[in-house]
């Protein structure tokens, strides 16, 4: 018996045959059938990259890759330690540790600055809420290779070592 909060709605013109979705089922297989048979007859068709000898060419300048630290003119950092990009990083893998500034520029500045890439989920909300374009997405590395969890951890001098692929380095902010 059901319960009256229970509403059934009952599916019209379904035959028992559309009900199994046996049909379906083998209309998929066909199509997979169809694409298989292309590849392996023709098989200079199927675009494939000889990675990593071979790069892509198709990386845009709006690609999402690895971080890095933007510097001033004079080769300070950028950085003010708002902690604006770990706030807004939705996998919290950003830390940050700030100290006060002596050169007289800004109040402070990241003594540690700190992006574990195995947690990161390269959205880039980071990018967008650096007030002073400081942290970049934009250095073309979209390959990270390690042995160990260090490895995938990027410092500050780390961050400071990456430089733009696109060739824009003048600040947007």
């Amino acid at each position: 018996m059901s319960s009256p909060r229970i509403k059934t709605v009952p599916r019209h013109n379904a035959t028992r045959r559309e009900k199994l979705y046996l049909s379906a089922i083998f209309e998929g297989g066909k199509i997979t059938a169809r694409h298989l048979w292309k590849n392996v007859t023709d098989i200079n068709a199927v675009e494939t990259l000889e990675y990593p000898e071979e790069q892509p060419t198709d990386i845009t300048p709006r690609y999402r890759g690895l971080h890095r630290l933007t510097q001033r003119e004079d080769g300070t950092i950028r950085c003010v330690a708002c902690f604006m990009c770990a706030t807004a990083c939705p996998a919290q893998c950003i830390e940050i540790v700030a100290t006060e500034r002596t050169d007289g520029v800004d109040e402070k500045m990241p003594s540690v600055f700190n992006i574990d890439t195995l947690e990161c989920v390269f959205c880039g909300y980071c990018v967008e809420a650096c007030p002073c374009d400081a942290i970049r997405m934009d250095t073309g590395i979209f390959s990270v290779t390690g042995k160990r969890r260090e490895d995938f951890v990027l410092d500050r001098e780390r961050l400071l070592a990456h430089r733009g692929a696109f060739g824009e380095e003048v600040s947007r902010a």
